[in-house]
């Protein structure tokens, strides 16, 4: 990683944030399989906040193709764990996933809500 994006504050380029309730409710489903997908690495989070509590990204919450219903964004999963492989923290793996990246021409994870996965998997392998 650069030194430049790390001195950028998490929540700067975050953005939008949802407790595992919030979460929840965006998908459609209870706080105990919320909290099964952060378990399974489907989602990653930080405690943040007054509170400090868990938090994921809002960016992970995508609509469905037919445009109904929400979930999280379904390649993220893989990308987490090629992160993760390589030795990222989740506070690390969600600066990458949120900084600007020139070859992709956005940030990791807008690539991914774009449907460019293999692109942001290639990235995500080379840094293992």
């Amino acid at each position: 990683m650069s030194d430049a994006p790390e001195q950028t504050p998490l929540d700067d380029l975050v953005g939008d944030w949802l407790t595992l309730p919030d979460l929840a409710d965006a998908v459609g489903t209870d706080v105990s399989k919320v909290r099964g997908m952060v378990s399974s690495r489907h989602v990653i989070g930080v405690k943040r906040g007054e509170r400090t509590t868990f938090q994921v990204p809002a960016a992970f919450v995508v609509e469905t193709s037919d445009g109904g219903a929400t979930t999280v964004l379904e390649t993220l999963r893989g990308t987490l764990i090629l992160l993760g492989d390589a030795g990222y923290s989740d506070a690390e793996a969600l600066r990458w996933l949120f900084t600007e990246d020139s070859t992709l021409g956005t940030t990791p994870v807008g690539a991914l809500r774009a449907g460019r996965r293999a692109q942001v998997r290639r990235l995500a392998q080379a840094l293992g």
